[in-house]
């Protein structure tokens, strides 16, 4: 028995055999076999091989026979259709499907039966079935040999009455390319073979195709890693990464700034470079490597172009994390390669980046192939000679983590900080950076640097780059002061809060809070001068006073941190005052918390209690100290807080009239320079917001300095 299986029907398939039953049943198209053959074949690919085998049978399209319709007629017009090739194979192929020996075997006999007869006369040998769609969604070619049939059918043929397949006479079939099929023929009779060959198809090439096409790259990657791990061929650095970059402009050291101490160092690198032989008649020589370490942005990598540059010798680089990769050997491999390529450009340089990706402290604990990397760079700084003009120049920003014989005198002699620039040093930075944007008249970098300690190289761009694209959303010729102090108070605070709500209540409360720091700071001796107070909510804050120490600042007096404490309290003081002690907020937690600290480290760290003394206490005493001695360290904390609440008392009350004038400007201009507070708190009148903006205006259309 032949096992079939239907295949999954669809919607749209469904649709279209539907139209098809009903053209056909059409009396147009009733009696044409190609209509009906197209029928049958949507049938027989959906898998209705019954309905398939009975209307081919019944013919139920074509009226039953009547006066008007003789049966001789009826019988003529469905002989035509079922003695139609194409109807028929699809009707052999059902049957094929559905598992009716009995009927496919009367049809053979037939076939062969009319076979043997047509060729009596003419000895044609064509074969008795040319093509069979057999098996689901492929197509086959069926051949027979017909002396087989002959002799397989041919003793059988005359004792057939009704054509029906007799006894012992069986069909079976495979799908598959090589199957066969056999029908029994009477005692006598032999086997029928019957070869199925399957057709070229288009998807069967395109599985062929891919399969051979991935086999093919599988088979390539193992072989390419097995070359490689043999060293047959490299999986290092191409050719072009061990070749110097080359740089649009050249950097000199004039296009570095803020590191003056470390320029200077390695201008006598760049002495060495050019006039070699002079440092070698005294019997000086040429060091190996320079170690730049310092806080990121500061400009190491800046420094060692400029050393290059200053020079005019090859400059080559890279990464510390480019030497490792996945297979084991590379990065000492990628090491060997990278000096081999200096040393034929001698005099170079060789920038390492990020040093301590590959140099870091070696461990008992690491793998060998961990330390293959390092070792190597070991053995190439020891290898060349100081006469070739090869100089390494590494970068880091964590010095500590760094192996110990890595950093030794004969492999790195030059060991040079390159710290955050001073208030001089952020000038110079800022004017460098400047030369490349549009700078409007009265900008002024001075104040800019006072306004940024802490900042780096790195930092200050950014400023600038900032401060440019405000000027460009206003519509301004060229970067204004107001641009960069608005660059510099989002870098520092944050953005503005333009969404925050705020009631004109808390207003109020922020502008008499910042006027009491305001009012403190300028009156108190010893106190940072005063740059700016705004009302502005940014960050967390609802208002700052910003202070701008002269220049960069060591070590403060007993004065000036008393005056720093009493800075801190004059917003709290301002808030009892103004609406006193049962309305106090809690913006004032953070100026205490910092009033605390100042005080904690004059008694403990600077020794500025005489009931302490001068003893020097630090965070890890603390635990260790007696509860008697902790507890008259918390009384001078507590006595200093207290002094310094009451002279920021006494003060403000004393200006009580100038508190209320500095926050009714506050309110109305929420943003006030020095000069402008101690024009309003002289009883001065500022311009009108108004006015303001026409100035703006005309700042645009001023002319522009720098390019």
């Amino acid at each position: 028995m032949l096992s079939t299986l239907t295949p999954q029907r669809h919607f749209w398939s469904e649709r279209k055999l539907q139209r098809l039953e009903t053209e056909a049943s059409d009396p147009a198209y009733r009696f044409d076999p190609r209509k009906q053959a197209e029928l049958y074949r949507e049938m027989l690919k959906l898998g209705n091989h019954f309905a398939l085998i009975d209307r081919y049978e019944n013919q139920q399209q074509i009226e039953p026979a009547s006066p008007r319709y003789p049966a001789a007629t009826r019988e003529a017009d469905v002989s035509r259709i079922q003695s139609d090739p194409e109807c028929a194979k699809l009707y052999v192929t059902a049957l094929a499907k559905q598992g009716d020996l009995d009927k496919l075997t009367e049809k053979f006999l037939a076939a062969a039966s009319n076979g043997l007869g047509a060729r009596k006369g003419s000895g044609a040998s064509a074969p008795l079935l040319d093509h069979a769609s057999v098996g689901e969604g492929r197509e086959h070619w069926m051949r027979t040999d017909v002396a087989q049939w002959e002799k397989a059918l041919g003793r059988r043929i005359p004792t057939s009455s009704s054509g029906s397949g007799g006894t012992g006479s069986r069909f079976a079939g495979s799908r598959g390319a090589g199957a066969s099929a056999a029908a029994g023929a009477g005692q006598n009779g032999g086997p029928i073979q019957v070869v199925l060959s399957e057709a070229w198809s288009w998807s069967k090439f395109v599985r062929k195709l891919s399969s051979k096409v991935l086999y093919a790259v599988l088979l390539m990657t193992g072989l390419s890693v097995l070359l490689d791990q043999q060293g047959i061929i490299k999986s290092g650095m191409g050719g072009a990464e061990v070749e110097p970059n080359s740089l649009a402009e050249s950097i000199k050291f004039a296009d570095v700034q803020g590191v003056d101490e470390a320029k200077h160092e390695l201008e006598e690198i760049v002495a060495f470079l050019k006039e070699p032989k002079t440092f070698m008649e005294v019997g000086g020589k040429l060091p190996k490597g320079v170690l730049l370490y310092g806080p990121p942005g500061t400009g190491k990598t800046h420094l060692a172009r400029a050393v290059a540059g200053e020079a005019g010798v090859p400059f080559f680089q890279m990464s510390g994390s480019e030497f490792d990769e996945l297979y084991v050997g590379v990065g000492a491999r990628r090491v060997r390669e990278l000096f081999a390529a200096a040393k034929k450009k001698a005099p170079c340089i060789v920038f390492i980046d990020e040093l301590d990706a590959v140099g870091s402290k070696r461990s008992a604990k690491d793998q060998s192939y961990m330390r293959q990397t390092l070792n190597q760079l070991l053995v190439e700084l020891d290898g060349f000679s100081t006469s070739e003009g090869v100089i390494l120049i590494a970068a880091t920003n964590t010095p500590e983590a760094l192996d110990k014989a890595l950093v030794r005198p004969g492999r790195f002699d030059r060991l040079v900080p390159v710290p955050l620039p001073d208030v001089k040093g952020r000038s110079d930075i800022l004017a460098v950076h400047m030369k490349g944007v549009a700078v409007a008249p009265g900008v002024d970098t001075t104040t800019l640097a006072r306004g940024t300690p802490g900042f780096s190289g790195a930092d200050l761009a950014n400023l600038i780059n900032h401060a440019a694209i405000r000027a460009s959303k206003d519509g301004a010729k060229g970067v204004r002061q107001r641009d960069l102090e608005w660059a510099k108070d989002k870098i520092i605070m944050g953005s503005e809060r333009k969404s925050a709500v705020v009631t004109d209540h808390n207003k109020r409360l922020t502008a008499y809070h910042e006027g009491g720091h305001t009012l403190v700071a300028l009156h108190t001796p010893g106190a940072t001068p005063l740059h700016k107070v705004t009302v502005i909510p940014r960050g967390n804050a609802l208002g700052v006073t910003v202070q701008l120490p002269e220049a960069d600042k060591t070590s403060h007096t007993k004065r000036e941190l008393q005056a720093t404490l009493d800075v801190c309290m004059g917003g709290r003081v301002a808030e009892e005052i103004m609406f006193g002690p049962e309305e106090v907020t809690t913006g004032a937690s953070s100026d205490l918390e910092k009033a605390t600290s100042v005080a904690r480290e004059m008694v403990l760290v600077y020794g500025m209690s005489d009931a302490v003394g001068r003893v020097a206490y630090g965070d890890h005493a603390w635990e260790a100290m007696s509860p008697g001695t902790k507890s008259l360290v918390e009384s001078e904390v507590r006595s200093l807080l207290d002094a310094s609440y009451a002279r920021a008392t006494t003060l403000l009350k004393s200006h009580k009239e100038e508190l209320h004038r500095l926050a009714r400007a506050l309110m109305e201009h929420e943003t006030l320079d020095a000069n402008e507070v101690r024009t309003v708190i002289k009883g001065g009148e500022l311009k009108p917001l108004k006015d303001k903006l026409i100035d703006s205006k005309k700042e645009h259309a001023l002319p522009v300095v720098g390019r």
